[in-house]
């Protein structure tokens, strides 16, 4: 029996969409008569997401398979028996593969860490950089003839040593990793890390046709390592592009359209500071790479911006992707966001600007991509500094007096990520080191329920420096604590007594004052609010305080 969900409702039209987004978009102010680009905002690959979507885009549409993922646990402890251990506690608790960085672990030190590992059931990825050789030569002798499951022999596209093993990988053991995760590590956008990873792709399809391997067997032996974001349709909607664009490249070279998918938690968007949000950070990339159909998931624990993850972290990290699996249930449908006409749509935006790159790629160069990449970087730092991207627990919602836990130093992250909060971190650092932290007074005019809104703000702004705040009075001024004030009200009353508080905390030794809002007051020296770029306020608060940066 059809059940119609929209029975007893009359259906709606855009146009009765865009009178009533008007109506409220005017109450904030806005005069314009284009609420689709009013609502409307741009990825930094310069998609268009829009507020409304009307149907379904004329698209083709490939999942992957319905059931769960492959939990994907990476290690990087450099020491073998260590290792070990953390690699049996995985596999004992819900972790079905293994990813070892071979840059931090001698390869030689395999048949140690992989003691007691059934490789004939637990595939092993692998990560050397320049010592791949050497690493997937160990691993091949470990295995002997063994029929492992799987897993990757992890050689780079462009790797000099990739034609010696093109014909040694057996069974359902690949070679290749195109890296996209690499790429998102040093600023790359949505669209932008699906052209790279596909360049590397056919670079790597080129390279092993060219050792002799039919082409068949070439695109079995590839399998693409993706970044999954907290941003979770964004993410749900690359992993789906990325299909598609991949099938178009088989289509073309007359392979299979099948496309193997790793995806990672990223580790640009983790922070030191208030790690334990890393936490919620991972559990929505998770979701969204589960829900976009990656064949396997690793998620990076909280602490790994730290140092080497500890096994509290680890159990975090492998019941994450647990609970989505087994208790939320993600993996029982295949494409569980499809025929979302927002997802289908910003899947095929992505597809299409990811096409139009790495086309481009192929004529020009890579110096196409290290293009977009710049702008990609500098529109996001931007976001950063004005905290249009906001970090929570960093350039949000700081806590001045948490304790940041200690991790042994080592490759807690792969590669080594840009992470976004790292210019507030630095600021963070810089105000820890002080003997005594650098504040700002906070000079409030009016009753509390009038200056409490931009009071609550400023400091929050400042204490995401580091920077420590103390409210009160323009008379409660005291030059012993800071030279630096910022007054704290109402439009309203700004406009009545912003000058003479100025006044009053200059003549009581402030060298600097700021006001919270907008305007220009004599005696003011700058404002500061929402959208303004923090960074630059903090960076211009130490200087004034007289602390080197």
């Amino acid at each position: 029996m059809k059940v119609d969900l929209a029975a007893g409702f009359e259906p709606g039209s855009r146009e009765e969409w865009r009178a009533l987004a008007l109506g409220v978009l005017r109450k904030s102010g806005y005069e314009g008569d284009d609420p689709e680009g009013r609502l409307s905002a741009r990825t930094y690959d310069g998609v268009t997401i829009t507020p409304l979507y009307d149907g379904l885009p004329d698209a083709p549409r490939l999942v992957g398979a319905a059931g769960p993922w492959d939990v994907r646990q990476r290690h990087a402890d450099p020491d073998a028996r260590s290792t070990r251990e953390a690699i049996l506690a995985d596999l004992e608790n819900g972790v079905s593969s293994l990813w070892l960085d071979l840059t931090a672990l001698d390869p030689a030190d395999l048949p140690v860490a992989l003691d007691g590992v059934l490789l004939d059931l637990a595939p092993v990825v692998l990560d050397a950089g320049n010592r791949a050789a050497q690493a997937a030569h160990a691993f091949l002798q470990l295995t002997g003839n063994l029929e492992v499951p799987g897993g990757n022999l992890g050689f780079a596209p462009d790797d000099p040593d990739l034609p010696d093993f093109a014909g040694r990988a057996r069974g359902r053991l690949r070679l290749v990793v195109a890296d996209g995760l690499a790429w998102h590590d040093r600023g790359a956008a949505d669209a932008l890390e699906l052209a790279a990873s596909i360049a590397q792709g056919v670079r790597a399809l080129r390279r092993l046709t060219g050792a002799g391997l039919p082409v068949e067997r070439a695109f079995e032996l590839i399998e693409f390592r993706y970044a999954a974001t907290a941003d979770q349709f964004l993410t749900i909607a690359k992993l789906r592009a990325a299909r598609r664009l991949w099938a178009r490249v088989a289509e073309v070279a007359g392979g299979p359209p099948e496309m193997v998918q790793h995806a990672v938690t990223s580790g640009a968007m983790m922070t030191v500071r208030d790690p334990w949000v890393n936490m919620l950070r991972a559990t929505l990339a998770c979701f969204a790479a589960g829900t976009g159909g990656a064949d396997a998931v690793t998620v990076q624990p909280f602490d790994a911006a730290l140092g080497l993850p500890d096994a509290f972290a680890r159990r975090i990290a492998r019941n994450t992707q647990s609970l989505l699996v087994e208790e939320a249930g993600i993996a029982r449908v295949a494409d569980p966001a499809g025929g979302s006409w927002y997802v289908e749509h910003l899947t095929d935006d992505l597809a299409a600007t990811a096409w139009d790159l790495f086309q481009r790629t192929e004529k020009h160069g890579e110096q196409v991509i290290e293009e977009a990449l710049a702008g990609a970087r500098e529109k996001r730092a931007k976001d950063v500094a004005r905290r249009k991207h906001p970090i929570t627990g960093v350039s949000e919602f700081p806590n001045l007096t948490e304790k940041v836990p200690v991790r042994r130093e080592g490759r807690g992250l792969p590669g080594d990520p840009d992470r976004y909060a790292e210019p507030f971190e630095r600021l963070r650092d810089l105000a820890d080191r002080q003997d005594t932290r650098p504040a700002v007074f906070l000079a409030t005019i009016g009753p509390v329920a009038v200056h409490t809104a931009r009071a609550t703000f400023a400091a929050n702004l400042f204490a995401a420096g580091g920077i420590a705040t103390v409210t009160g009075e323009a008379a409660d001024f005291a030059p012993g604590q800071t030279t630096v004030a910022c007054i704290c009200s109402s439009d309203r009353l700004y406009a009545e007594q912003a000058e003479q508080v100025a006044a009053a905390l200059r003549d009581a030794g402030a060298t600097k004052v700021w006001l919270a809002g907008k305007g220009e007051y004599e005696g003011v020296d700058a404002t500061l609010f929402a959208g303004c770029d923090a960074l630059r306020v903090l960076e211009t608060t130490f200087d004034d305080l007289g602390v080197e940066r």
